[in-house]
């Protein structure tokens, strides 16, 4: 168990016109051919899901273009369904939104690159399902000139095609399978309340800009702040080979968390009378204090190692954020700061899906109806 409520453990962009992507899966159309992916296929797929996230991603920049190209569609080649150029349509307009909020805290994108990457394929009777990998680059426009040249991140989605009695395919379909926050370039949905457990250990952060002063000391402490951030950007996309991955049993935001604590001087902890008192990963096991997001949250408190900051943005380098995605009392998601600019912003690295330095307001401009929770380290 990895918690009570089982923790997760958490180009510049331009046109592509799809005319291009004319894939007939026979030379006899009439015949009704039998469903098949070849390379020139699977590539085809990839230039579609390419031109939807690069949709998205352009939706962000200060100077959005107003063509949606991945809703353009084509006599002979790879469409897309009503129903998801419906849904993409609406995906743009939220993230305009998303723009909106981020202008409103001093942040904005002045250039994006999309590229996607198809993994694998499969054909079941008439659908085709393929996984791919989602790399964007987003270039910070130096409003307080202190920002960071980029932001990155690399997502997963699987894509379904039908394919049509004429041989073509057309794009039904499009999911993300990341466990962690959702990407800046994807559309804010609005997740129903549920009931709220019990009291958290630690309060919730507020989210205002500029934040209070709450200076702190990188050098001359126990702890090597600097360290923290170089294995943060180290590793946020390249993972180290001496740790286990747990991306398919809950996620691995906070074991990376844990690794990049660890080596900023973060010593383990093998025996406590306290519950949630241990702290330490093993080669063929760990706590889950190691793991989980709440039960790290629990250790920090216990072990006064943390303590809780009253708003995010008063992060510094080696602190750390938790979300509450949907304000049930239990918390989803840990994030470390690698990077903090002279502005007070802070911006956050992270697993699930793995992201280098991802600002606060991005986050926040995200999930404007999550709960946030800062601590310092």
């Amino acid at each position: 168990m990895i918690s009570k409520k089982l923790s997760r453990s958490c180009s510049t962009v331009g046109a592509i016109t799809l005319s291009a992507l004319l894939l007939p899966l026979s030379a006899a159309h009439a015949a009704a051919p039998t469903p098949r992916v070849t390379a020139s296929t699977a590539d085809a797929f990839g230039r579609v899901a390419d031109a939807v996230f690069t949709d998205r991603t352009a939706a962000l920049l200060d100077r959005a273009p107003t063509a949606r190209t991945a809703l353009r569609a084509t006599t002979a080649g790879i469409r897309v369904s009503d129903t998801l150029a419906h849904t993409e349509s609406a995906a743009v307009s939220s993230l305009h939104g998303t723009r909106s909020r981020l202008a409103a805290l001093g942040e904005a994108y002045s250039a994006g690159d999309t590229r996607v990457t198809v993994n694998r394929t499969r054909v079941t009777g008439k659908r085709a399902t393929a996984w791919v990998t989602e790399t964007t680059t987003l270039t910070y426009r130096k409003i307080r000139g202190d920002e960071p040249a980029t932001t990155g991140f690399r997502a997963h989605h699987v894509l379904t095609f039908a394919a049509q009695a004429d041989g073509t395919w057309k794009l039904t379909g499009e999911r993300s399978t990341d466990k962690g926050p959702r990407q800046v370039n994807e559309p804010v949905t609005t997740t129903p309340r549920r009931t709220t457990m019990a009291a958290v250990d630690a309060p919730r952060a507020a989210t205002t800009y500029p934040a209070p002063a709450n200076a702190k000391n990188l050098t001359g402490g126990p702890y090597d702040y600097a360290a923290m951030a170089t294995y943060a950007e180290t590793y946020w996309k390249n993972y180290n080979p001496a740790y286990r991955s747990f991306n398919a049993v809950g996620g691995d935001c906070t074991n990376y968390l844990s690794q990049v604590l660890k080596a900023g001087g973060w010593t383990t902890v093998t025996g406590s009378d306290e519950e949630y008192g241990t702290w330490n990963y093993g080669t063929s096991s760990q706590t889950d204090t190691w793991v989980g997001v709440n039960e790290w949250s629990w250790f920090t408190q216990t072990a006064r190692r943390s303590t809780p900051l009253a708003n995010v943005y008063q992060m510094d380098i080696g602190d750390v954020m938790q979300m509450d995605f949907d304000k049930d009392g239990s918390k989803d998601h840990s994030m470390i700061t690698s990077y903090r600019s002279s502005g007070g912003v802070p911006y956050l690295t992270y697993h699930d899906a793995d992201t280098y330095r991802r600002s606060v307001s991005s986050l926040i401009a995200s999930y404007p109806n999550s709960a946030f929770y800062a601590y310092r380290t």
